[in-house]
């Protein structure tokens, strides 16, 4: 496929803050693309080790390097800064520990191209929480440059990680129906000790400190564009996914902590997010969510939680019991597979 004449396809954003022994590896996936009409973007976010270094000897190796410092200021305000200088038809950002398979850029550009996306989801897994998903990282947003320039009060928050990614992507999502897939991208994620998720997830009072501030923008957002009555389930599902799922369920809160989360969510959940959900609306909402909006306290609700868990478990049990009484065996691996997925 040949690019538009005289203009960039694809600007790759990485922010880059002390990576140095991952760096290398994490630019080359990217300039060994089969698809080569990109801009790399390296942003480095007052990096104290030899990551510097690295990126500037890339930006003399290859013209589609280009290189920017900027004292530490997080990873948001480095994202922003490197979509300033964004050039190409369509914007990804990467994590600088990361890597991505050598087809990536060619499949999304091609996915974006024949579907005239706005918000291209990427990698399988990400396309597979549609329709009901509402937010996404970074590595799952393949982003039309002119729809970004469109709404340029979505941007990174600043000073807020984790679920910058999160607030960025749900608001995007909100403002267009014109969201494409490519199933076909692969992203390899590295797991390291020193990456940044794990060290908050230890962080238990930022995370508490930081969800109000996480509401905030999201009321704001919903207030000037009018979306509390259109979009109510797409705000439930982000209040089930992010503040609700991946930290009051999944980050070891202690039940002092417990406790001021639920009351932080279920306000806001009571007066944004409950009054304008529709009967229908709940037939998307896991039961442990609703469980937490109609409990009054975390009390309550871990004793539902428990019952609830328990009932799984034994669901679970009695359906692989019964799909073992099946002859057939790929009607009996089809079933397994599909108890699994939704029991997991």
């Amino acid at each position: 496929m040949s690019p538009e004449k005289n203009k960039i396809s694809v600007s790759v954003i990485i922010p880059v803050y002390n990576v140095e022994k991952f760096l290398s590896e994490t630019i080359q996936s990217v300039l060994d693309q089969t698809f080569t009409d990109f801009e790399l973007i390296l942003v480095n976010d007052g990096s104290t080790d030899g990551s510097p270094e690295i990126g500037k000897k890339y930006q003399k190796k290859d013209s589609r390097v280009k290189y920017f410092s900027q004292n530490n200021s997080g990873v948001s305000v480095a994202r922003n800064l490197g979509l300033s200088y964004a050039t190409g038809e369509y914007v990804f950002f990467m994590d600088s520990d990361d890597t991505i398979d050598k087809q990536f850029i060619e499949t999304s550009y091609k996915s974006a191209k024949e579907q005239n996306s706005d918000f291209t989801i990427v990698g399988d897994h990400y396309c597979r929480m549609l329709p009901d998903v509402s937010a996404l990282p970074t590595c799952a947003q393949f982003l039309r440059l002119d729809f970004l320039k469109k709404h340029c009060d979505i941007r990174f928050p600043e000073n807020i990680q984790p679920c910058e990614d999160g607030l960025f992507s749900h608001r995007l999502m909100a403002l267009t129906d014109n969201i494409g897939t490519n199933r076909r991208a692969v992203y390899y994620y590295r797991s390291h000790e020193n990456q940044n998720n794990l060290k908050i997830k230890e962080n238990t009072e930022k995370i508490i400190r930081q969800i109000p501030t996480w509401f905030e923008i999201l009321k704001a957002f919903y207030i000037k564009y009018d979306l509390y009555k259109t979009h109510a389930l797409h705000l439930a599902l982000f209040v089930e996914h992010e503040p609700f799922g991946l930290r009051y369920l999944n980050t070891p809160f202690t039940e002092e902590q417990k406790e001021q989360l639920f009351k932080i969510i279920r306000n806001f959940a009571d007066e944004y997010v409950i009054p304008y959900l529709g009967k229908k609306d709940y037939s998307k909402l896991s039961l442990p969510f609703i469980h937490f909006i109609h409990s009054d306290n975390s009390i309550e609700f871990e004793k539902k939680l428990r019952k609830y868990l328990k009932n799984r478990v034994f669901n679970k049990k009695t359906k692989l019991f019964f799909a073992k009484l099946i002859p057939f065996g790929k009607m009996r691996r089809d079933l397994r597979k599909e108890i699994n997925i939704k029991y997991p």
